[in-house]
């Protein structure tokens, strides 16, 4: 026995039909509004945290009950309460060295051997970079007890004690720079693999070596890549928690990053929220300076690496 459609119901239909009918004749309008949906999700998710943390900066420490969208009050003073109750400029200063650092060791060391890999043909060279690639995907945390023990001296090679780099910055950037390694070590072959060897064959007609053409005509033609790697490095490393906090002891240790300084704002007895969402916030400013002025080539890089000429 069939059921009767109500007029409301019939109406209900045409109109989903009537919709349906609109999206499939303007697949453009669809797509668009798709898109600011996605980016206004995406949004949402990346931008949320930086509000949220804006919201703790500015309310009083005594008043950090039941927030909601907005501060209990206005404490603007927090962002320079933060430089007035520990140096949290010299754990900014220490973050930015250590991950200088190990943006040049990442630079130097994969530049050789993304040139090796994407302008040599040699046995077992997509074996031995798949190996490398492999490699980035263990959690830092497997390699802590061996390299603590390395960076402590407790381990010897043929009577030969590891030199101690424990509470250095060796401890923080050499870590860092060979867990960031094999990404950059893959970007790079991508991008040298697409320079003409006749570039590269007339600077060596001109005398200079493979290393030679490498610095001066390579990277400079591979600038978008370089530049992607140098920023990602960079981030990564003056980001990152695990290393720098357990290979550095001591908050007032000379190269005590920023997360030392963050830990600073906290006691047995009593935690203040607002400062260190303040510092948090402060802390960001060098990699938000940092990623606006090489954008460009951030971009330029992403797009271009996936191209082949």
């Amino acid at each position: 026995m069939s059921q009767k459609t109500t007029p409301e119901q019939r109406t209900e239909t045409n109109r989903v039909e009537d919709v349906a009918q609109r999206m499939i004749q303007r697949p453009q309008s669809v797509y668009r509004i798709l898109f600011y949906v996605a980016t206004g999700f995406f949004l949402l998710v990346a931008l949320f945290p930086i509000y949220w943390l804006t919201i703790l900066a500015l309310t009083p420490s005594e008043q950090i009950t039941n927030l909601g969208l907005f501060p209990n009050g206005f404490n603007p003073g927090a962002f320079i309460r933060v430089f007035e109750l520990v140096p949290f400029h010299l754990y900014m200063l220490n973050s930015v060295l250590l991950a200088t650092m190990a943006t040049v060791i990442v630079l130097l060391v994969g530049s050789l051997a993304g040139y090796a890999f994407g302008r040599f043909d040699f046995p077992g060279r997509a074996g031995i970079l798949l190996g490398v690639l492999v490699i980035s995907y263990f959690p830092s945390v497997t390699f802590f007890i061996p390299l603590f023990q390395l960076f402590t001296g407790n381990v010897s090679l043929l009577g030969v004690s590891s030199p101690e780099l424990f509470n250095t910055a060796g401890a923080v950037t050499l870590p860092l720079s060979a867990l960031t390694l094999p990404l950059a070590i893959y970007f790079l072959a991508t991008f040298y693999r697409q320079i003409p060897d006749g570039l590269e064959d007339a600077a060596r007609v001109e005398g200079s070596t493979r290393i030679g053409a490498l610095f001066k005509v390579i990277m400079p033609l591979s600038a978008p890549g370089v530049a992607t790697i140098a920023v990602v490095t960079f981030i990564i490393t003056y980001n990152e928690f695990f290393f720098s906090y357990l290979m550095v002891e001591g908050m007032a240790n000379h190269w005590a990053p920023i997360v030392h300084g963050l830990f600073r704002f906290q006691s047995t007895r009593h935690v203040f929220y607002n400062l260190i969402a303040a510092a948090s916030i402060v802390g960001v400013i060098p990699m938000a300076i940092l990623v606006a002025i090489a954008q460009n080539k951030i971009v330029s890089g992403l797009t271009s690496g996936a191209l082949k000429e």
